[in-house]
């Protein structure tokens, strides 16, 4: 009964591979004879039939048929002379008419194996039949030997070897499928084979316990180096994608659940540089991102379980950056061959920076923030360097890279200052960054640093507005110093943006009006926390509300008539709209506020200053108009 089953299961899996062969040649002839145009087949029919026509003229001797000489206007019919008069041409023996050279017949064996452009009926048929067949294949496979070992037909030594022969012997059978042109099928068969022999070397390793862990091991390697040698020959990038995925299960494969920190990692690494050669020399980009997932999976799925501090941490941090510096060679080279960055190359670069940033913040933080604030400043200035070497962006080439660089740098940067310092000092150290960034972007033409001067002046001034520090004395305390800080730190691009605009290199006069804003509002809202805090602690508790209030209006009048001097003499428009909203913005408070809340005293004040203030600038307004129309 036993032989009975085995030559049924294998007349089946040869039916089922021979069917499947002559479909797809049946379904490639088609595919090849489809792919050519209609007008050109119909020309080289007619080009036969003449061709036929004139070696049937040669055959029966008939002189070929000979196109009429062109007529000139002497010897048109007008000109002639009688028919009598005209000679009778000698007889000349006639010349053997040599036949041109026939282009060969249109053989179908010349034409392409592989259709070049595979619609979807050569899709199906072709490509995904091949996956499923090979799918259902080794499901019969495996429920055969199933069967067979469930019911003991076959010992452990038996079955093991029986899978290890099978796939070993799947190998050449692809390579030879290949040379007859079944690139698609020899693919599949080459990848059922890796499997069929990564799954009996752990089961003999594994699950029999046939041999050591470091033999199943090597034998993974080195049926990986094979798979990595067949792809390199045929060069087949699938191939490649299987060897490397055949790799990277190796660990897990034959795991045994100990720690082995430095073998696990050193693998990583090897196996890496490997795919990282193969991928330069290739152009096998695909192949980076999974090396890298997975590296990232193993070193944070040993971190859960292995991790010591006392134990690991040196050794650990040497690994992440290992890691880090091997996957930005690539990137790195680009750049240094001015080769233009492709997606993947900015993606790894993006998650390369947080692969490394996480680690070392999760090690390091907070015991050890000295070397966590040097290796992101070293991050910084990498990334710094990188993008100097990038080529200049231009009409053919995109400027995220140089963004890109430039973002992870300041970012980088950024991380830092948190990691060494404190408090107040913080927002210090992100205001004076912020100017400075944005003040270097406007003197060396870099844009791409201006926004990220702006975010930081924008995170320093978030950090100012919802952690002010302590204020106990009028206009000397910390708080305003700060304020000072981040007026002056936003004042500085807003002159070198002044500079620019008066150059005319470029147009900047919505940020000149932004930082203009932003300047004078921190500016305003520093005086009049000051003036507020101040008369809440010198003035008796009923009625300092009422002074706060009309020192408000007080303040916000002559910070207004400063901006419209200072338009009117600058010839600012700017500044005088910002004037003029500020005096509205008060004439809304004193109607509004004022009127209902103060006092009559202040309300008296609040009420002759602004309309002094407001027939002041009435008055500045008319005198102008009339200078201008002299």
């Amino acid at each position: 009964m036993v032989p009975f089953l085995v030559i049924i299961l294998i007349v089946l899996v040869l039916g089922s591979i021979l069917g499947i062969v002559a479909f797809s040649a049946t379904q490639r002839l088609d595919s090849a004879v489809k792919s050519i145009p209609f007008d050109q087949l119909m020309s080289r029919l007619g080009k036969l039939e003449q061709k036929l026509a004139q070696l049937e003229t040669l055959a029966s001797g008939a002189p070929p048929p000979v196109s009429p000489a062109p007529v000139s206007p002497e010897q048109s019919p007008s000109a002639q002379p009688p028919k009598s008069q005209t000679p009778t041409p000698p007889n000349i023996p006639a010349q053997p008419v040599r036949p041109r050279e026939i282009p060969p017949p249109l053989v179908l064996s010349s034409l392409p194996k592989e259709p070049s452009a595979a619609d979807l009926e050569s899709l199906i048929g072709g490509r995904w039949f091949n996956r499923i067949g090979i799918i259902a294949l080794l499901f019969a496979i495996s429920y055969f030997l199933k069967l067979a070992f469930d019911n003991n037909w076959i010992g452990p030594a038996g079955r093991v070897t029986i899978g290890i022969v099978l796939g070993a012997l799947m190998l050449p059978w692809s390579q030879w499928l290949l040379g007859r042109g079944y690139s698609y099928f020899s693919d599949g068969i080459a990848g059922l084979g890796e499997a069929t022999l990564f799954v009996s070397v752990w089961a003999g390793c594994q699950y029999y316990i046939l041999f050591t862990r470091q033999t199943g091991f090597a034998a993974l390697v080195l049926a990986t180096a094979v798979m990595a040698f067949l792809a390199l020959r045929r060069d087949s990038q699938p191939i490649a994608f299987l060897s490397l995925v055949g790799g990277l299960l190796t660990p897990a494969l034959m795991s045994h659940g100990e720690n082995q920190q430095v073998m696990l990692f050193s693998y990583l690494l090897i196996l890496g540089a490997a795919a990282l050669v193969v991928c330069w020399h290739k152009d096998w980009y695909s192949l980076l991102p999974l090396a890298f997932i997975t590296a990232q999976l193993y070193f944070w799925q040993w971190y859960d379980s292995f991790y010591v501090r006392a134990q690991f941490l040196e050794r650990t941090v040497l690994f992440a950056c290992l890691f880090f510096v091997l996957y930005s060679i690539i990137p790195v080279l680009h750049a240094f061959r001015q080769i233009e960055h492709n997606f993947l190359d900015l993606l790894l670069v993006v998650a390369n920076a947080v692969a490394l940033s996480v680690p070392l913040y999760v090690m390091l933080w907070p015991e050890n923030r000295w070397p966590l604030t040097i290796f992101f400043l070293v991050l910084a200035a990498g990334h710094v360097g990188t993008a100097a070497i990038l080529p200049e962006p231009g009409p053919s080439r995109s400027v995220v890279p140089r963004f890109l660089y430039l973002g992870l740098a300041v970012t980088f940067l950024t991380l830092a200052i948190p990691t060494r310092f404190d408090g107040n000092i913080i927002t210090l150290a992100f205001s004076v960054e912020g100017g400075a960034l944005a003040w270097i972007g406007f003197r060396s033409h870099g844009r791409l640093l201006r926004p990220a001067g702006y975010f930081l002046l924008l995170l320093a001034a978030f950090r100012l507005f919802f952690k002010p520090p302590e204020a106990d004395t009028f206009l000397w305390n910390e708080r305003f110093g700060t304020y000072l800080v981040l007026i002056a730190s936003i004042a500085v691009p807003l002159l070198a943006a002044v500079a620019e605009s008066d150059s005319e290199s470029e147009s900047v006069e919505t940020e000149i009006s932004l930082l203009s804003i932003f300047a004078n509002f921190f500016a305003l809202l520093a005086l009049s926390l000051e003036f507020w805090d101040y008369l809440a602690r010198g003035v008796a508790a009923p009625n300092h509300t009422l002074a706060q209030h009309l020192s408000l209006s007080i303040l916000w009048t002559c910070y207004a008539a400063v901006l419209l001097l200072l338009g009117l003499f600058r010839r600012s428009a700017l500044l005088r709209w910002q004037a003029l909203i500020l005096l509205f913005i008060v004439v809304a408070k004193v109607f509004l506020v004022d009127l209902s809340s103060l006092d009559r005293v202040y309300r008296i004040l609040s009420f002759f200053i602004i309309g002094s203030a407001l027939l002041a600038v009435s008055f500045l307004y008319q005198r102008k108009q009339s200078s201008s129309a002299r």
